[in-house]
């Protein structure tokens, strides 16, 4: 059954494009010179979000540089001390809304330093899943479009982000 899956994986990119070569085909949509037109204005929209991504950057430097994201860590530890949350969960809750890179990265430590089957693997794991890199995310999509007002845009977005890792912290408790 599992050879049959891997097969399958493999397929399926090389299936889809061929999908869309015939529906496009079948409406008659010139495809090439549609995909061409597309690969156009790929540089243009690099060129739009570009800024953004890099406000994006060096913000997620500074904070890390400047000792506030080992500030707010452990007063998050210290807030949520009651709950018995281990701090790596604490940095991870920090570090994914911000940057899936940095987040991918804290979570290989963290399966390295505490091992793969202890408590705090298994909920970074689930944060890992579950949770958005929310200001890349925002960054990305609102440069591109060119949203500038985004007046409760942000807050909704980190309270979405702390119900969800709640929620992760929560489930991954009552599983494992």
């Amino acid at each position: 059954m599992i050879e049959y899956v891997n097969y399958l994986s493999l397929l399926i990119i090389p299936l889809f494009i061929l999908f869309t070569i015939l529906y496009g085909t079948f409406k008659k949509v010139r495809v090439y010179d549609s995909f061409i037109a597309g690969a156009k204005e790929g540089p243009g929209i690099i060129l739009n979000i570009f800024p953004y991504l890099l406000t994006i950057f060096v913000a997620i430097k500074g904070f890390q540089a400047s000792g506030a994201f080992d500030f707010l860590r452990n007063g998050f530890y210290q807030l949520f001390a009651f709950m018995d949350i281990p701090i790596e969960v604490i940095s991870m809750s920090i570090i994914k809304p911000l940057s899936g890179s940095a987040s991918t990265a804290l979570f290989t430590d963290i399966v390295k330093s505490t091992g793969p089957d202890s408590m705090a693997s298994k909920m970074t794991a689930v944060i890992m899943g579950s949770a958005e890199t929310t200001f890349y995310v925002l960054a990305v999509y609102l440069g591109a479009i060119g949203i500038k007002k985004t007046r409760y845009l942000v807050p909704v977005c980190l309270v979405a982000d702390f119900v969800g890792i709640v929620v992760a912290v929560t489930v991954a408790r009552y599983i494992f």
